[in-house]
């Protein structure tokens, strides 16, 4: 099994050598209805067999899919899967994804890989990470609506109270600690005698501090996720006074994250999220429009497809679920001519022009068709 990162999408992308089979198909958790997994798994194996066999001999065909057959009886996998399944295969490649979201069934033979549903699962407008914290420890959970899972820290970083302040927690009588966060910067604190709430109340002031820091510079940062805190009542306003996250949403999880079992957790977080996913996608498409009525935008698909083969686009918006069978002949020009998706040569004109966009440094997003600015199946802002 492989995680879905953009590393593994620029792999997939770099594949020349075909044929390039990919197939992706519903999972499912649990006993009994993983029982049909596979039983779905090798219906999709017979459509790959039949598209391959339209250009190779059975030899080869039966070749090709000898890591299919392997995979369809392999138990290990199968009582082992999540919510979706992405396999690809090469003459040099074989790799299979569990994905933390259902996908619909689909198997493409073409010149490359079809990456498009992996391109929507890894997209930032509607995945998000989630903060538990408690005055003890922390945990980070990453997902979108349909999932949720705890993301695994670095050994060194501190998940714990104790591990952010060692031998710094507050003792009873009167100190003085040095603290800080990222960077560098440190200051004194002097307190003397107090009441157990004071020293409570100072050393969870100084944990959210580092907490908040150390995943700002080591995640948010880095990802530009949306981060939700889930936190008793009283540890939002703390949390929110020593973070200068600006990826933080000032709407939260006002409860114990510990307390609440994930499936439930992921429904909380989503309903505090889908307010921001619905305001992105509008952002979005207002974006496009402004674009357009200044000639800097476009939503004809063989305009988009030379804009992208040129390099000249931003951020590309892309029906979500559409698939438009045709080829691009030429990645220089960007000519396009219609196909049938049943050849073996022939994928995704939508995925393809995607890949072309992100090879060129462009952004692709995936939007719900009731949320596309057009019509086409494609949206193009330009860069020039």
């Amino acid at each position: 099994m492989d995680l879905t990162d953009e590393k593994l999408i620029r792999e997939l992308m770099s594949v020349s050598k075909g044929p390039c089979l990919s197939l992706y198909m519903p999972t499912h958790r649990s006993h009994p209805d993983n029982l049909r997994d596979t039983i779905t798994f090798k219906n999709l194996v017979k459509q790959l067999e039949t598209s391959l066999l339209q250009e190779y001999s059975t030899s080869d065909v039966k070749k090709y899919l000898e890591p299919f057959e392997a995979l369809g009886n392999d138990a290990d996998v199968w009582n082992q899967t999540a919510d979706g399944m992405a396999v690809f295969s090469t003459p040099d490649l074989f790799k299979v994804i569990n994905l933390q979201m259902p996908v619909e069934e689909l198997v493409v033979v073409a010149d490359s890989l079809h990456s498009k549903p992996l391109r929507k699962y890894l997209q930032t407008v509607d995945r998000y990470q989630v903060l538990g914290i408690s005055l003890h420890d922390m945990k980070l959970f990453e997902g979108n609506r349909h999932s949720l899972v705890e993301v695994e820290l670095p050994a060194d970083f501190p998940k714990t109270i104790k591990e952010a302040l060692g031998e710094e927690l507050t003792e009873k009588h009167s100190t003085v600690a040095s603290y800080g966060g990222i960077g560098g910067n440190s200051s004194n604190m002097h307190h003397g005698h107090g009441s157990k709430k004071d020293e409570v109340d100072i050393d969870a002031e100084r944990f959210f501090r580092v907490s908040a820091g150390y995943i700002y510079e080591y995640f948010s940062k880095p990802s530009g996720l949306p981060l939700i805190l889930a936190a008793l009542p009283e540890h939002h306003n703390l949390f929110n006074q020593v973070s200068n996250n600006p990826f933080l949403i000032s709407t939260g999880i006002q409860a114990n994250y510990k307390a609440i079992p994930i499936d439930k957790l992921t429904t909380m977080v989503w309903e505090v999220m889908e307010p921001e996913y619905f305001k992105r996608l509008k952002e979005l498409a207002d974006m496009f429009e402004q674009a357009k009525a200044k000639g800097s935008g476009s939503d004809n698909i063989e305009a988009v497809a030379k804009a992208a083969a040129e390099g000249r686009i931003e951020t590309l918006l892309i029906e979500e679920g559409r698939i438009i069978p045709a080829k691009i002949l030429n990645n220089t020009t960007g000519a396009i001519q219609p196909a049938d998706l049943n050849d073996p040569n022939v994928d995704d004109l939508l995925d393809d022009i995607g890949e072309l966009v992100t090879k060129m440094g462009g952004r692709v997003v995936l939007i719900p068709m009731e949320n596309m600015p057009a019509q086409t199946g494609l949206a193009a802002i330009f860069r020039y």
